[in-house]
């Protein structure tokens, strides 16, 4: 993968081609363009980490630093120049237009490797996250950008991998910054493991990696990362939290958010399946694979197949605001129909706990606001119990709503939301926004 590219822009035929060899050596890759406006287009196209270029072009030297400095002011490329001349004014004349560096032939082989090395050092530490040292979104991006350019030979192919760490915001919230900075060092480590030179990995933003790779081997390193990091989840939680498998978000009205614990979800794309013009396809790809992989239950990961594009392996699908409210007191049954409706929300209701599972197949609703039912029988906890063990209902969003202030008893139920009565309006419907969000993805 092209992680680090430089560009050339000389004219000339033998020495290029010396300093492309020296560069090479040192592991970067190397693009020679011949004229200015060739090298524009590379510039577009790979977005280099650095332009080497010589006063053999057709155009001053000084002039040809103002204008790639003008136009690579989004990707801020490393600029040296090289020139015959060893004359301070034009020294210090490149410098004012743009240039990092003036150098003068003829140049020493290791000391232009040096420069070049400790410009492109200086270049990718600005580019490093605080936390995993890896190179952040603007620079993984870029490299994506060059590997889809770079393979769109048909003969060269490669695979992308989106490795996102779910529920990660939770648990950074509930646990601190030093705990998730821990989590996101021992994954980065182990992600690390299972590639070698030739592989790339980036982030995309917290919690999110981007891994470039060879199709051969993609599905095999999706498969150990969903093992090993399934073999230290646990590791990261106290023994209570690991041991009931999920953690307590607190909100409103001393209201309680079951978050399970954090899995991975990971997204496979292939250019062997499908032809990936721009990296603007391709991150739509990796983006519709890891949500799909999501839809399953712990860590998994998906990879596209011939018949499955992962672009199109989700179908775009209506918000379902579809609220079922089961809720034995009419006259509160009556005000939360009311109030969710006004908020633009589809309702059905009833007061009975033996129809309501008829009334949610029929409906199918993305949540259901459930009353845990009277100390002594507690029908909805039976009722919520049953929905999450079926496999048709256990992703609608259930706010079981209680007298019985027995926090764990309604969570291990297997309940999204505890919410102790009697509550504020405007807290639950808080919590009924952010919750169809989530189902809704």
């Amino acid at each position: 993968m092209l992680s680090k590219l430089v560009m050339i822009l000389d004219k000339r035929k033998e020495l290029p081609a010396k300093y492309k060899k020296l560069i090479e050596s040192t592991g970067s890759g190397v693009k020679i363009s011949e004229s200015f406006e060739k090298g524009l287009e590379y510039l577009n196209d790979y977005e280099p980490d650095m332009i080497i270029v010589s006063d053999s072009l057709d155009t001053s030297l000084a002039d040809a630093c103002k204008k790639l400095r003008l136009l690579s002011s989004s990707s801020r490329p490393c600029i040296v120049a090289i020139s015959k001349s060893d004359d301070l004014k034009d020294k210090l004349a490149v410098l004012d237009s743009g240039a990092d560096d003036f150098l003068s032939e003829p140049i020493d082989s290791d000391e232009f490797k040096a420069r070049i090395n400790a410009h492109l050092r200086r270049h990718f530490e600005n580019m490093l996250d605080d936390v995993t040292q890896l190179p952040d979104v603007r620079f993984s991006l870029k490299v994506l950008k060059r590997t889809i350019k770079e393979c769109s030979d048909a003969s060269k192919k490669w695979a992308g991998m989106l490795v996102k760490i779910n529920d990660f915001d939770s648990y950074k919230e509930i646990y601190g910054d030093l705990a998730a900075d821990k989590m996101l060092q021992t994954y980065t480590a182990i992600i690390t493991s299972a590639l070698d030179e030739n592989d790339f990995l980036g982030e995309l933003a917290e919690g999110e990696f981007l891994v470039l790779t060879n199709p051969l081997k993609a599905e095999h390193v999706a498969s150990f990362l969903v093992y090993a990091f399934g073999t230290i989840v646990e590791k990261f939680y106290s023994a209570e939290d690991a041991k009931q498998g999920y953690i307590i978000l607190y909100g409103d009205d001393n209201a309680g958010k079951r978050i399970n614990l954090v899995s991975t979800s990971i997204g496979v794309i292939s250019s062997e399946f499908k032809a990936y013009e721009d990296f603007s396809s391709a991150l739509n790809g990796l983006f519709s694979a890891c949500k799909l992989a999501k839809y399953k239950s712990g860590s998994s990961y998906i990879v596209e197949r011939t018949k499955l594009s992962a672009q199109d392996s989700i179908l775009d699908k209506d918000f379902n605001k579809k609220i079922v409210i089961v809720e034995p007191d009419d006259a509160l049954s009556l005000l939360l129909k009311t109030t969710a409706e006004m908020q633009g929300y589809e309702v059905s209701q009833t007061d009975s706990y033996d129809a309501a599972m008829s009334l949610i197949k029929n409906t199918e609703p993305a949540l259901i606001v459930l009353d845990a039912g009277d100390a002594d029988s507690l029908k909805g906890i039976e009722l919520c119990r049953k929905l999450k063990k079926d496999d048709n209902f256990k992703d609608i969003k259930i706010v079981l709503s209680t007298i019985v202030h027995d926090k764990k008893l309604i969570l291990n139920a297997g309940a999204d939301l505890y919410l102790p009565k009697p509550y504020e309006l405007i807290g639950l419907f808080n919590w009924i926004e952010q919750l169809l969000k989530e189902f809704n993805g």
